[in-house]
């Protein structure tokens, strides 16, 4: 981790150096069109084959039975299922409480009313990843909003151990969130399949959730056949600290982010270089105890520091990171977020850990990456549904728009619309 002055560097400086230890995605993609191809064509087979190339295992079946759900069961203790109880309550809170199902009537005109009302996507298909570590929370962060917005079918997929066991944790969260259709497959192949559908898995309309390099290039590469939530890569943390700030909390916050895995990255801006080396020298003293320390070793080398001396350099630079997750503690965390346009999460005053939000605050912790929280936003309720257009016209409103829908009719050549029109006259 170096630490980075911004009067010398300036924001160009700091961004090219920062944005280069951004991980480059792996060159995937003629590996993931293969597999995509073989799965279009062979269904059911191909995943199969995948299974016993990838997982090392012969699976009979793809589909996780109800036994398997009682027998994920008894492995989570009941302290386990509390908490997921309690995260899945306030996630269904904060999301329900934030779906429009009907917008205000707007009269255009007398006569003419225009509104729009949410429909749900009838098929989404959710992808829990597995590898590194298992993510029960992600489950709770995709079935809990897409079951209360209504969606007919839900399909998840997750990868399943040599032994041909899903996680149990993320089977028993699917579970409390309704999910009756779960399968075991993971990687490029479970994308392809809920794409194209398969004997088993049914196809889907959208597709939801994170994953590797091969999972996000496959959702990339078939958004001619379904839609995706939005793109996705390794998790990032951009925190603002001034010196009122506890350096053992701000450390143990970077530090929490760079734990997702060798490609993580934490970026500190701090207001004195006296403050900012004390942070280093905790997150190294904390990372000695922690159990990813060889991840966090590596992730650390892609993290910077960067010290500024005004409020209006930081918010500058968060907005050219645009990071996925943004904490801000100072002694005015309001005067830093209102000014700040790019970002996924934010999380204000000391006590506002992004651990907090990637588990229970209720807020959804699938969030754009990578710079693309200047134009996406964070999963939410509406994403599993869209907003339709109706209206309707009475004789009057018909009257007052006729004469110019008449005219642009003409301007366009189009004489149908207007007979369409002027036979109602």
């Amino acid at each position: 981790m170096r630490i980075l002055d911004y009067k010398n560097l300036g924001l160009k400086g700091v961004m090219n150096l920062v944005e280069g230890a951004r991980s480059r995605p792996v060159d995937v993609a003629d590996r993931v069109r293969e597999i995509i191809e073989r799965v279009k064509r062979e269904g059911d087979k191909a995943l199969f084959e995948f299974a016993q190339q990838f997982d090392r295992v012969d699976l009979k079946t793809l589909e996780v039975s109800k036994s398997e759900i009682l027998e994920a069961k008894k492995k989570v203790s009941k302290a386990d299922v509390v908490a997921i109880k309690f995260a899945l309550k306030n996630v269904e809170k904060f999301h329900k409480d934030c779906l429009v199902k009907k917008q205000p009537v707007t009269e255009t005109v007398a006569g003419v009313k225009v509104w729009r009302e949410f429909r749900p996507i009838q098929k989404v298909g959710l992808y829990i990843p597995g590898g590194l570590a298992a993510y029960p929370s992600t489950v709770l962060m995709l079935a809990g909003p897409a079951g209360l917005a209504g969606c007919e079918e839900i399909v998840m997929c997750t990868p399943c151990d040599s032994a041909g066991v899903c996680n149990p944790y993320v089977l028993v969260a699917a579970d409390l969130c309704g999910v009756k259709k779960i399968f075991k497959v993971g990687g490029a192949q479970a994308i392809a399949a809920m794409a194209f559908g398969t004997e088993s898995i049914p196809r889907v309309y959208k597709i939801f959730g994170p994953g590797n390099q091969y999972v996000s290039t496959a959702k990339a590469l078939l958004q001619s056949e379904v839609a995706i939530d939005m793109p996705a890569g390794p998790s990032e943390l951009l925190v603002v600290a001034d010196d009122s700030a506890d350096v053992d909390w701000i450390a143990a916050d970077m530090l929490s982010q760079l734990e997702h895995g060798a490609d993580s990255q934490s970026i500190l801006v701090a207001f004195s270089e006296k403050f900012a080396g004390k942070v280093m020298g905790k997150m190294l003293e904390q990372s000695m105890k922690l159990n990813r320390k060889g991840l966090i070793d590596q992730s650390f080398e892609k993290s910077y520091v960067v010290v500024v001396e005004t409020v209006a350099q930081a918010i500058s630079l968060i907005d050219a990171y645009a990071p996925e997750h943004l904490e801000i503690v100072t002694k005015d965390p309001a005067k830093i977020l209102k000014k700040v346009g790019n970002f996924g999460s934010a999380f204000l005053g000391k006590y506002s850990c992004e651990s907090l939000g990637d588990y229970a605050t209720g807020s959804n912790h699938t969030l754009p990456t990578s710079g693309y929280a200047k134009m996406f936003p964070p999963l939410a309720i509406e994403s599993f549904g869209k907003m339709v257009q109706i209206q309707t016209v009475s004789k009057s409103g018909f009257d007052r728009l006729a004469k110019a829908v008449c005219r642009l009719a003409d301007m366009e050549k189009l004489d149908a619309h207007k007979n369409s029109v002027t036979i109602r006259q």
